[in-house]
């Protein structure tokens, strides 16, 4: 292995020994208590550390790195407390995730790291939204994230490599090609020879180094992210190496030809550093003696710390409590009583535009929303008014831009995140679902993003244009939805959302765009997230419903005038209002959920349970659910309005009623 020294001092040869001494002899502390079954698990590094230990001295100490698990020395080389990241490894309220989950599974703003999820990819894309904000702010800052070769097989990865190279953000992708993705070897992977190959894909700079050699590594970054902060435009970095261990010790390392790993093993990136700086003089056995103890010392009383703590002591109130960022909405009234008729989609448009002078640090991101003001025109003239850093479009690159989001959150921003249909949301589902719902309760990172979705059938668009797909996320805790059914409504939870700083998914159904409109306040204003509002008023039984469901209810029940019937518009479907629901069912004892989603799987199945659980007592009727039908939505018009329910609510009423 040829090291060259280029001009570093001794000061600065000795530190990166130090630094890679650290995860080396961490790692063996770890195999040991592991057999020892002190710990429950362990991915080792060993073999690798000169990537991360080179890195991470190359980059200042504010700039972010987003590693994986075995990138030891990205932590140890933050100088975070060998008490605390034990404690995390062995899940106690001492560590970065209060024992929710383990290993490098956090992040800590205070260390400028963002540590991984178990889906290989998503990092990148969040690395993405930490480098856009660096370049709003101006900071001249650079954003690495690592990936491991097989990793590189995921969607995520690619689409945060095109948007870095659209936007020109100042990232730096690794790749560490150690030869396999846990046992399957590279040849089964990809035909690529090298992946700075790929870099010439996306019209990037790829830079290839020996990822064992800590002195080539740390030079080649610090030229890299030299030249970043002056230009910034992202880097592809493939570093070549070897990982010595299995993916993780219960994996073994029986898949890999012995002759590989023989021939890995003098290139060992400790070993051979170490007789360079000795053939340099630079340092001496006493030395490497002195530092061994000193670092074990260290390693030993941040274990001593750690091993004294037990696994939390559960409480409920806590673990519910800590789902969302903490926050109490103040809801703000128009600062005067001048008023519009607006459509619904002027009412969006209008809490966008407002929100955007409120909030300037506030970026709306999706496909076409710039000059062409997206495909439903609402964000028409915003890029003469904001500015196009503000107002992005994006390639079709939904998970990337989705991470980018929670990555903006990070740095202390907003992102309004715009799917073109809500269909296309599956593209983007498990960052939502596992990256900005999970953020806060986590590591207590709130994801301030507010996901756009427009929604519903009744235009003969299709099974792709169509869908109502608001019980997908229902379900994930951290998530809050919000669906208005009127333009005041619109405006005023869509500004109340931007307040907000959890992740929201923000329902707006297309039909309702140019067909439904009202007088509302020019001014800004805001209507309270998880509060239902009765439209209608009645005793002989209550329809709870939301969004195009507000509408048929009201049509239907204007057809049936000895009726008369509490019409409740939930308008938060997470958290639903149950004190709301439970005022009604008391008042008038018979109950129809309304929903223009399928029945089976939806909301209304879950209100209904609560219904029945909460408030028997008072129910003269079994909850009756009036939802659209278990298929696809149809494409011909005469099809889908009988995949709607609108046609089976009457029916349902006066079945209700007869019971």
């Amino acid at each position: 292995m040829n090291f060259d020294r280029q001009q570093l001092t001794p000061e600065t040869l000795k530190k990166l020994y130090r630094a890679l001494l650290f995860p080396r002899l961490i790692e063996e502390k770890m195999l040991i208590l592991l057999r020892q079954n002190r710990i429950s698990k362990w991915f080792s590094g060993i073999g690798q550390e000169a990537i991360s230990v080179g890195l991470t001295q190359a980059l200042e100490k504010d700039e972010y790195i987003l590693p994986m698990h075995r990138n030891l020395g990205v932590f140890t080389g933050r100088d975070m407390p060998f008490d605390r990241l034990f404690a995390q490894w062995q899940g106690t309220m001492m560590g970065y995730t209060k024992g929710r989950d383990r290993s490098f599974h956090f992040g800590t703003n205070e260390h400028h790291i963002v540590g991984m999820i178990s889906h290989l990819g998503p990092q990148n894309g969040v690395a993405d939204g930490i480098a856009l904000a660096t370049k709003l702010k101006g900071e001249k800052k650079v954003t690495a994230v690592f990936n491991g070769d097989g990793g590189t097989s995921e969607g995520d990865f690619h689409e945060a490599l095109n948007v870095a190279a659209v936007w020109d953000l100042p990232v730096i992708f690794i790749v560490e090609n150690n030869g396999y993705g846990l046992s399957t070897p590279s040849n089964e992977q990809f035909r690529c020879k090298q992946f700075i190959d790929k870099a010439i894909g996306y019209g990037i700079e790829g830079v290839q180094v020996d990822g064992n050699n800590i002195l080539e590594v740390y030079s080649t970054v610090v030229r890299i992210a030299e030249k970043m902060r002056k230009d910034p435009k992202p880097v592809l970095l493939e570093c070549l190496t070897f990982r010595m261990r299995g993916h993780e010790e219960a994996s073994g390392t029986k898949y890999v030809p012995k002759e590989l790993m023989d021939t890995w093993a003098k290139k060992d990136p400790v070993e051979n550093y170490e007789k360079f700086l000795l053939n340099e003089g630079i340092i001496d056995t006493a030395y490497i003696e002195n530092l061994r103890k000193e670092i074990k010392k260290e390693i030993e009383d941040g274990l001593a710390v750690a091993f004294e703590e037990t696994h939390p002591v559960a409480s409920t109130e806590i673990e519910l409590t800590d789902v969302h960022a903490p926050y109490v909405q103040q809801v703000v009234t128009p600062a005067s009583n001048t008023q519009s008729e607006k459509r619904f989609i002027d009412a969006i448009s209008d809490g966008l535009r407002q929100s955007m002078e409120r909030h300037d640090n506030l970026v709306l991101m999706g496909q076409d929303i710039a000059e062409y003001g997206g495909v439903f025109k609402i964000t028409e003239g915003f890029v003469e008014k904001f500015g196009k850093p503000r107002v992005r479009n994006t390639p079709i690159c939904e998970a990337a831009i989705a991470g980018a989001g929670l990555g903006l959150s990070i740095k202390g921003m907003k992102a309004m995140v715009e799917m073109q249909f809500a269909d296309f949301v599956t593209e983007a589902f498990n960052q939502i679902v596992n990256n900005l719902a999970k953020a806060h309760w986590r590591w207590g990172q709130p994801a301030d993003v507010v996901v756009r979705m427009p929604t519903g059938a009744g235009t003969a668009a299709g099974p792709f244009h169509s869908q109502s797909n608001e019980a997908w996320f229902f379900h994930t805790p951290g998530l809050k939805i919000v669906y208005p059914s009127n333009p005041y409504d619109a405006k005023g939870l869509l500004c109340a959302s931007f307040d907000d700083p959890n992740p929201i998914m923000f329902f707006e159904h297309k039909l309702m765009y140019r067909s439904i409109k009202e007088m509302i306040p020019d001014d800004y204003y805001t209507v309270e997230i998880g509060k239902a509002k009765l439209v209608s008023e009645g005793s002989d039984l209550s329809i709870i419903t939301y969004g195009m469901g507000v509408h048929w209810a009201k049509e239907i029940l204007a057809t049936l005038p000895e009726v008369k019937a509490d019409v409740l518009d939930l308008r938060t479907l997470l958290p639903w209002d149950k004190e709301a629901v439970e005022e009604t069912v008391k008042k008038t004892n018979r109950v129809l959920i309304l929903h223009e989603d399928t029945l089976t799987g939806g909301i209304g199945g879950e209100i209904s349970a609560w219904i029945n659980e909460h408030c028997f007592q008072h129910l003269d009727a079994p909850v009756v659910r009036v939802a659209s039908l278990d298929t696809p939505i149809p494409f011909a018009p005469t099809l889908e309005n009988n995949f709607l329910p609108k046609g089976r609510i009457k029916a349902a009423i006066e079945k209700l009623l007869a019971y």
